[in-house]
């Protein structure tokens, strides 16, 4: 065996991009990265001076606590999402409803740059599920894309999935040729 065949000699940085891809498709992590976008600009924006020359534009308004209080619960609502992801319905439903209560309360949702990244975030934190695992089972003989083609199998329950009882093709009793379909053959359950 040679050491590139063990993996003894990786990259450091190839591992960690494994890594990292790993864990991030293990959950929610792109909405997580737009609620924390979202958040920022909604905090930022009520404390922020623009220098212009000699003169400084303040854009603080009243709502300044107000923006900031949601702005942070943005981000922290963003990290649940990606250390906690089983509670990723909740952080979701209260990200959208934060991202809706910025608009009049931060500076319209941080001039909507937060507000749209919020509710980004907590639309892909509600409609996000978990992969399936691959079974641990005994191989079918099949590949992926192969079909079988001696009738239908029923698979019988247990460890062993090779089993299969195939049943035969039964016969029409009508003439499919001779049939016609109401509505241009279409069906109207869908």
């Amino acid at each position: 065996m040679s050491p590139e065949s063990t993996g003894q000699n990786e990259h450091f940085l190839r591992v960690f991009r494994r890594e990292f891809r790993t864990w991030r498709g293990n959950r929610p992590f792109w909405a997580g990265l737009f609620t924390m976008m979202g958040g920022l600009p909604i905090a930022y924006f009520p404390y922020a001076n623009m220098h212009l020359g000699n003169v400084t534009l303040t854009m603080s308004t009243t709502a300044g606590a107000g923006s900031l209080i949601i702005g942070v619960l943005l981000v922290t609502l963003g990290l649940t999402m990606w250390f906690h992801h089983i509670v990723r319905v909740f952080a979701g439903i209260a990200t959208i409803l934060l991202a809706l209560v910025s608009i009049p309360v931060a500076n319209i949702g941080g001039f909507l740059i937060g507000f749209l990244f919020a509710l980004l975030g907590g639309a892909l934190s509600v409609s996000w599920a978990p992969g399936e695992p691959e079974p641990e089972g005994p191989e079918t003989g099949m590949r992926d894309g192969e079909f079988e083609d001696a009738g239908t199998a029923i698979r019988e329950p247990g460890p062993d999935l090779r089993k299969a009882a195939v049943l035969p093709q039964r016969k029409p009793e009508h003439d499919d040729d001779a049939m016609v379909e109401a509505d241009g053959g279409r069906h109207r359950a869908g």
